[in-house]
């Protein structure tokens, strides 16, 4: 998913190794219940295919306006996705000012909603690893940046519908309270509230930003970043912060 090879991945075994450990470390030891944090938009769940399905419905409206468009829309693949809709619209040979401000209008009307969440896939083994750690004793909170009002009903159901832990004790959905909210400020806001929850021991993001956050507050947990698609200017990924590409743990 990532758009330029960046950062140096874990290499599948020792991918394996470290998604193994967490696993093994998710087991209470008579103190505080050990918790793993997980964000969702490109850490537990691959949302592009959630923008390409709107933007074949976008694609819909231009057939008769602008056919070659509407076209090239239809054929996009996930791949073709940049992490900002107007990068991926240039790919398309798509940089007409108003043709530009029509799809964003139109993408964020739709991206950020309940009923577009069902468009989103899990990431290899993401599944399985929330499951494992889960069944091993953790309680798996996703503290993500989607907004209550808006995304938090078709979060849950999303989260149930591919499979996590979910609606069951030892689970927590953390959204944001207000879409207007940065990321980072939210999660720098409720970082030092998982205390209450138990002892973190692991927590997953694909913002660089937000792994240094989690390593800056809990330096005995793995931080560990998902390297998807981020955004752009993210500061320097500290280099205690483990980096994979999946959760693919054999």
């Amino acid at each position: 998913m990532a758009d330029v090879d960046l950062y140096k991945r874990l290499d599948p075994g020792a991918k394996s190794a470290l998604l193994r450990r967490i696993i093994a470390r998710c087991e209470p030891t008579g103190g505080p219940t050990p918790v793993v944090v997980f964000d969702l938009d490109g850490t537990l769940m691959d949302n592009r295919p959630r923008t390409l399905a709107i933007l074949r419905e976008l694609a819909g409206r231009w057939n008769s306006k602008n056919p070659d468009s509407a076209s090239r829309l239809k054929a996009a693949a996930p791949s073709d996705l940049s992490y900002l809709l107007t990068d991926s619209l240039a790919r398309f040979g798509i940089t007409r000012s108003e043709m530009v401000s029509e799809a964003e209008r139109f993408w964020r009307e739709r991206f950020f909603a309940d009923d577009s969440l069902k468009d989103d896939v899990a990431l290899p083994g993401a599944v399985d690893f929330a499951r494992a750690c889960y069944a091993k004793g953790a309680i798996c909170v996703y503290l993500t940046g989607r907004d209550l009002p808006m995304m938090g009903i078709g979060t849950f159901r999303s989260l149930r519908d591919l499979g996590f832990p979910i609606g069951v004790p030892g689970t927590e959905l953390v959204c944001k309270p207000d879409f207007n909210m940065p990321d980072e400020a939210f999660k720098r806001l409720e970082a030092p509230k998982l205390a209450r929850v138990g002892r973190v021991v692991a927590a997953f993001d694909n913002e660089p930003a937000n792994c240094n956050v989690f390593l800056e507050q809990n330096p005995e947990s793995e931080s560990v970043f998902v390297d998807t698609q981020h955004l752009p200017g993210a500061p320097p990924l500290d280099p205690r912060v483990a980096i994979i590409d999946d959760f693919s743990f054999g």
